[in-house]
């Protein structure tokens, strides 16, 4: 089923691709983490034992799990699976990534879907590009758009044409921050964790998309400084007030324990801190009931 106009409802379904068929081997981290950018290079049974230790926790909350194969269309960055698509009520939406080391990645999944018998609702193709991680549901008819450098103007034209007219789309202008070769997404620095409740970094955040979450009714849960660059914004909810984030981040967890959000964490320095993916980039919910 494919049904996720949300970014809290409870998970039923969950797209994944385990780290040993999007890193494979040693040999082929080796060949392409500095071409795409991480942090540091990655050792790949500690990122093994990273990954089944976080889907450990995943298989105790979500009924149905799908996991993407290997692909020789794509790298080492197909195990963030958020940003080659859009999922909505009516099927998938295949994006044109802003990344062209993952060119490869929606075709790849446009195949796994037509092989699952998924609806595909439409995708971008030419000059217009855009990325998952750029994208943030509001509410079931509104979702915010990021126009960044992996995802323009072209991009969001499509994706209106694409959707269904009564869904809303809120232009976001993101800011240079560290140029065009670092990843700064929409979900770089919001992440929805209850209904009208989001962690955010507001240093990072345009004023008028702030304001029009407030207006809207949403509370922030501040991330302070020395965790943004920890990934502390970026959390996946579970379920309202069920939030899956990277250990090593205390004063973010203390201000969703007091917020009534219950926290679990995981190891991610492998498989999230040196490649900048958290665990919403490492998953793609189908369908939030």
């Amino acid at each position: 089923m494919i049904d996720c106009q949300s970014e809290v409802r409870p998970i039923q379904t969950l797209l994944l691709k385990h780290v040993r068929d999007a890193f494979i081997n040693q040999e082929s981290i080796n060949r392409q983490w500095q071409n795409l950018n991480y942090k540091a290079r990655v050792d790949f049974g500690k990122a093994v034992e990273e990954y089944e230790a976080f889907l450990a926790i995943l298989r105790k909350y979500v009924p149905e799990i799908h996991f993407l194969p290997q692909d020789p269309r794509t790298g080492l960055d197909s195990v963030y699976v958020h940003d080659p698509i859009i999922v909505t009520r009516r099927g998938v939406v295949l994006m044109n990534m802003g990344k062209s080391q993952r060119r490869g990645e929606p075709a790849a999944m446009k195949d796994f879907f037509l092989r699952e018998g998924a609806p595909i609702l439409g995708e971008l193709t030419e000059e217009a590009i855009m990325e998952g991680g750029d994208t943030v549901w509001i509410d079931d008819f509104t979702i915010a758009v990021g126009q960044s450098y992996r995802s323009n103007t072209e991009g969001l034209q499509q994706l209106h044409a694409i959707l269904d007219e009564e869904i809303e789309i809120v232009p976001v202008s993101l800011p240079h921050w560290h140029g065009p070769d670092e990843c700064l997404h929409l979900m770089s620095f919001i992440s929805p964790v209850d209904e009208k409740l989001a962690v955010v970094y507001s240093k990072l955040m345009p004023v008028p998309f702030r304001n029009l979450l407030l207006n809207r009714g949403y509370h922030f849960i501040e991330v302070p400084d020395e965790e943004y660059n920890t990934m502390a914004c970026n959390i996946l909810a579970i379920r309202p007030g069920l939030a899956l984030m990277i250990a090593g981040n205390p004063k973010t967890r203390n201000l969703l324990e007091k917020a009534g959000i219950e926290v679990i964490e995981f190891q991610g320095s492998e498989i999230c801190l040196k490649g900048g993916g958290g665990p919403t980039c490492l998953t793609h919910a189908l369908w939030r009931a």
